[in-house]
């Protein structure tokens, strides 16, 4: 597994700082001291085979799996010992983009709003920016159960974007799109980049280049 930046780099202070980050389920290591950091302004690229670990490492950088050993700060904020202050400035879509089915694609972002304590008019207008940098306003008012593969993942990149978080990350952010839906995706990251740190994990050379 390696990490590949085709930044827009600042060279501003790291925004993501993972030092020696270690995994071990028993006797089997998943992931083995990996290090590196992100500054604002900067994609990186995590490739690797699938089962290398990097939906192992996303799940620890974001706080949803303890590490074996080593530190991830984001924004300044300890990912275990300062776990919610982490998760606030952090937007994450985990691979395959788990959500609620039975919700519609509105209800679901209004709860995602609520959760990240947006309300009133400021909930209002990141659901509708997120809707709109994800070509989502077709399919609002359908559950999520009915949509296509593509379509829930623009949903759980919307969720991901939703508060506006200066650090992204993102488990295999074009996964299940069609050619034309990954160039929309690869355009939105690009526009993103400048004011964000950014980590998109994925097992396609291309996807990185």
């Amino acid at each position: 597994m390696s990490g590949k930046r085709p930044s827009t780099g600042t060279g501003g202070e790291p925004m993501i700082v993972i030092d020696g980050l270690s995994k071990h389920f028993g006797p089997f290591t998943a992931v083995d001291k990996i290090s590196f950091s992100v500054a604002k302004g900067e994609v990186l690229g995590f490739l690797g085979p699938n089962g290398a670990g990097k939906s192992t490492t996303m799940k620890m950088v974001t706080g949803f799996l303890a590490p074996s050993a080593g530190t991830a700060r984001v924004c300044g904020h300890d990912i275990v010992t300062s776990t919610l202050e982490a998760q606030r400035v952090i937007g994450y879509l985990p691979e395959g983009a788990p959500a609620y089915g039975d919700m519609t694609v509105r209800g679901f972002l209004k709860f995602i709003a609520r959760v990240r304590r947006l309300s009133g008019a400021q909930a209002d207008k990141a659901i509708d920016r997120s809707v709109e940098a994800t070509e989502l306003a077709g399919v609002l008012e359908q559950p999520i159960d009915t949509l296509s593969k593509g379509f829930r993942r623009r949903v759980g990149l919307a969720q991901a974007i939703l508060h506006n978080p200066p650090v992204l990350i993102m488990d295999e952010p074009t996964d299940g799109l069609d050619p034309n839906q990954k160039f929309e995706v690869r355009k939105l990251i690009e526009r993103m980049s400048p004011d964000k740190a950014i980590v998109i994990s994925t097992h396609i050379l291309e996807e990185v280049d």
